[in-house]
């Protein structure tokens, strides 16, 4: 049984590998793997080959919510940039703190990390306000072979952020743990990794630095654009948020894609100037098509490894590797899952390692925020390297991927150190569980 099971997870990876020489996208390659999987395990009757269109449908539902939140937050960041709320924050940073580099550092920080918080994507911190801020960065005297190390880091730790990290609600779904106290096991590292981030690449200074030309050069700001119009938005989602803490029994459980969706209509009310909905929602979601397919894909193959007995086996293959060498592998194999299979890398391994450590006594919680620091790093990795190539981009840096890569490695290694330490030590910070309840 053992020998057939290898044979179909060997058929699965031969469909990954030829789909990706093709150079089809991502999402494609893991779609065609389940369907190869799954073709393979029908052969063995594991499932039998009548159930496998069955299974194909059931796996491209389990994350409807992920997507659903996924949607409705991107859309909602695209209204506050549209309406030129995001031009307005980052000016006023190079306006009020221009001299002061380490606080406009910290605010620029905190611009790029509100996109991918909310909507659980580092690739949207970056669309949204990747160019503004890179812009800001390099008129600060930040050296452009760091600007776009700073981006990479940042939007990676955004995704990581609470309130929506995908990964972790793709391992809580999976898991069956509730998607529920990761605020400030999530929120203190991000902020301090970020700080650390900041301070490390930001603060080395070169060239002639010239307020006039910083906010000459960034985009200009809708006449009518206020602060409480900027603001307005997020105290009406956070005030959803803080509403169910206060009174928990009262309030109505509405989720995270209505709270995002009254925080988009409030954004679009206040806006200083006329937006087109449909349009900037057709495009905002066109844009995010590749994410959501990639969802689905993984749902997919989820369902065929799991009817076709591959998820079991790495399973045990998981919980068979000493401790202290799976302890040391993390800071490798999960990284490189994410840069190969994308959010399919935390289905694939992440489910069968939670199981495991929680079966072991460490706190479920707390070690699936771990991972959710190690497998951004890996966005910056090949063949998908979504996040990195992104940063590139955004940032107009002229030299090669390899020597902006090179630029991360302090960050990189910090971080990976951390989360490898949060999961090993996650019974010890369960009290940071204990203060998001």
């Amino acid at each position: 049984m053992t020998f057939q099971i290898v044979l179909i997870l060997l058929v699965m990876i031969g469909a990954y590998t030829a789909a990706h020489l093709k150079k089809l996208p991502v999402e494609i390659c893991i779609f065609l793997s389940a369907v190869a999987g799954g073709i393979a395990g029908a052969l063995a009757k594991t499932p039998p080959i009548l159930e496998l269109p069955r299974h194909l449908v059931e796996g491209a539902f389990p994350y409807l919510d992920v997507m659903l939140v996924f949607s409705t937050a991107t859309i909602f960041m695209a209204i506050v940039a549209e309406s030129g709320g995001v031009a307005y924050v980052v000016r006023g940073t190079i306006r009020l703190f221009y001299n002061t580099r380490v606080l406009a550092l910290l605010v620029l920080m905190i611009i790029v990390l509100i996109p991918g918080a909310f909507t659980g994507a580092g690739s949207v911190s970056l669309l949204v306000v990747g160019a503004p801020v890179a812009l800001a960065l390099k008129y600060l005297g930040v050296p452009e072979r760091r600007v776009a190390a700073i981006l990479f880091i940042i939007a990676g730790l955004s995704a990581a952020a609470p309130p929506v990290n995908i990964w972790a609600m793709m391992l809580c779904a999976g898991t069956a743990i509730p998607y529920v106290g990761f605020t400030y096991v999530l929120g203190i590292p991000v902020l301090i990794l970020g700080t650390f981030t900041m301070l490390v690449l930001g603060m080395k200074k070169e060239g002639h630095l010239d307020k006039q030309a910083a906010l000459a050069a960034l985009p200009e700001v809708p006449k009518g654009m206020t602060g409480w119009r900027v603001l307005l938005p997020f105290l009406v989602f956070f005030g959803f948020i803080a509403a169910s803490r206060i009174w928990p029994f009262a309030t109505p459980v509405i989720g995270l894609p209505l709270q995002f969706t009254a925080a988009a209509v409030t954004a679009l009310l206040v806006s200083p100037k006329k937006i087109d909905l449909l349009g900037l929602s057709r495009k905002t979601m066109v844009r995010l098509l590749p994410l959501l397919a990639t969802t689905v894909a993984v749902g997919m193959l989820q369902q065929v490894m799991t009817a076709s007995g591959v998820r079991g086996l790495l399973s045990y293959v998981v919980i068979s590797i000493p401790l202290i060498l799976l302890y040391i592998l993390l800071a490798v194999i999960i990284p490189f899952s994410e840069g190969i299979l994308t959010y399919g890398g935390a289905v694939i391994l992440g489910i069968p390692l939670i199981w495991f450590f929680d079966s072991i006594g460490l706190h479920a919680t707390v070690a699936i925020a771990g991972l959710s620091f190690l497998w951004p790093l890996g966005d910056g990795l090949p063949p998908t390297a979504l996040i990195g190539r992104l940063s590139v981009m955004v940032s107009d840096y002229k030299g090669s991927y390899g020597s902006f890569l090179k630029q991360t490695w302090l960050p990189w290694l910090v971080i990976t150190i951390v989360g490898v330490l949060m999961v090993v030590f996650s019974a010890k910070l369960a009290f940071l569980v204990r203060w998001s309840m």
